[in-house]
């Protein structure tokens, strides 16, 4: 009788345990998804903060360069595009809106490398204060931009993790509108973007001198 108890009772716990295993994950779920969430907004800031600067950019450049109006072309229409792709809740989990976002993002950061580097041709741009501080402010955004990128990437997937391992797994059916996140993918233009300020430009190469003329 106590042998059937006992066996009785270690079945139970074996039917049980892996219930009750899952039932401590039953907020891992939302809990998780909230944190990207969160994450992903403070993305957003920031490359709302860019959006910000840029205008400003624009015009102080134009104002010591006009000539450069195709790269000043250029960083307006790339703003255009990565603030008007449309993001809604569903974009974290399509790929394609996803792609979409991050890519308008990804080519603004391209021509904006572009319009830093134009000050190396022109002094009176790169000693210009307002230049300067929209130069630091930038560099700051993009820093700014990188670490937000990073931490949302780390907090997907932290989340992404609970729809592959057991017992958590489990709830998926229960938080049945909860889907994987989609995560930033580095391109060559992302990855040199950060990279906003520069080093004095070095004098001028001296001319070759003329080799004198030979004797008649």
């Amino acid at each position: 009788m106590n042998f059937s108890r006992k066996t009785l009772s270690r079945a139970l716990l074996v039917a049980v345990a892996p219930l009750f295993l899952a039932a401590c994950g039953v907020n891992a779920i939302p809990t998780k998804e909230e944190a990207a969430k969160a994450q992903w907004a403070e993305v957003q800031n920031q490359y709302q903060r860019r959006a910000d600067l840029i205008p400003n950019l624009v015009e102080t450049v134009k104002g010591y360069a006009a000539q450069e109006r195709n790269t000043l072309t250029e960083v307006t229409q790339a703003r255009a595009s990565a603030t008007q792709v449309k993001v809604d809740a569903d974009t974290l989990t399509d790929p394609a809106k996803f792609q979409e976002y991050s890519a308008a993002q990804d080519k603004l950061s391209g021509v904006l490398g572009r319009l830093m580097m134009i000050q190396e041709r022109y002094p009176d741009l790169k000693s210009n204060q307002n230049f300067l501080a929209l130069q630091s402010q930038l560099e700051g955004t993009e820093n700014r931009i990188s670490i937000a990128r990073r931490d949302y990437n780390e907090a997907v997937r932290n989340y992404n993790l609970e729809f592959k391992t057991f017992p958590n797994w489990f709830w998926t059916v229960v938080h049945r509108n909860s889907k994987p996140m989609q995560l930033f993918a580095a391109n060559e233009a992302a990855q040199a973007a950060p990279t906003v300020s520069f080093a004095p430009a070095g004098p001028a190469p001296q001319a070759p001198a003329t080799a004198p003329a030979p004797a008649q």
